[in-house]
């Protein structure tokens, strides 16, 4: 399915009386989601153990 189709399918499952704000929202959720899953796919990530070591210091 192309990017364009995508879109598509995507405004037309939102309700019917959707501002152009509610698309937005849903173009930038799908689009940090995608970012996500190809920075996990590329070994970018950070160990359990590392994020409650990092909120700990954070937390202080």
């Amino acid at each position: 399915m192309s990017t364009k189709e995508e879109v598509i399918n995507l405004i037309k499952d939102l309700q019917e009386n959707a501002t152009i704000e509610d698309i937005m929202r849903e173009l930038y959720v799908r689009l940090r989601i995608e970012k996500g899953i190809q920075e996990l796919d590329a070994g970018k990530v950070v160990s359990h153990d590392k994020v409650k070591e990092k909120l700990g210091e954070w937390l202080k």
